[in-house]
């Protein structure tokens, strides 16, 4: 599992983040095939064969140290490429509640600076 530093060097990886999607939204895609026409949700993040994947964010709050995983998820397997823990700064309000979360706002924002990502 690759650290943010290492992270940082693979610019492959880096441009393979879908900064749209929610862990939520990965769930419905590659486990609950259809679903996320019914939602109306963009339609570039549809399922069309088990080859297709989406790299995304998570933020991992059920204990602390809170972490940042990079998943990599298909129809079949959801994969942690990443995993680095997720700055003091971020833990209120972020994770004021134990559970999994979306990458979003300052975070976001933090991340894709470190990341160099457009």
């Amino acid at each position: 599992m690759l650290t943010l530093e290492e992270l940082k060097k693979d610019r492959k990886l880096i441009n393979d983040i879908d900064w749209d999607i929610t862990p939520d939204m990965a769930v419905r895609m590659y486990l609950e095939w259809g679903n996320i026409w019914a939602r109306g949700e963009d339609r570039r993040h549809v399922v069309r064969s088990k080859s297709d994947y989406s790299v995304y964010f998570v933020v991992n709050c059920w204990s602390k140290p809170y972490y940042i995983y990079l998943i990599k998820r298909n129809s079949e397997d959801a994969v942690e490429l990443a995993k680095f823990e997720l700055p003091e700064q971020f833990h209120t309000p972020g994770c004021l509640h134990k559970g999994m979360y979306a990458v979003e706002g300052e975070v976001k924002e933090w991340l894709r600076k470190e990341l160099n990502a457009a």
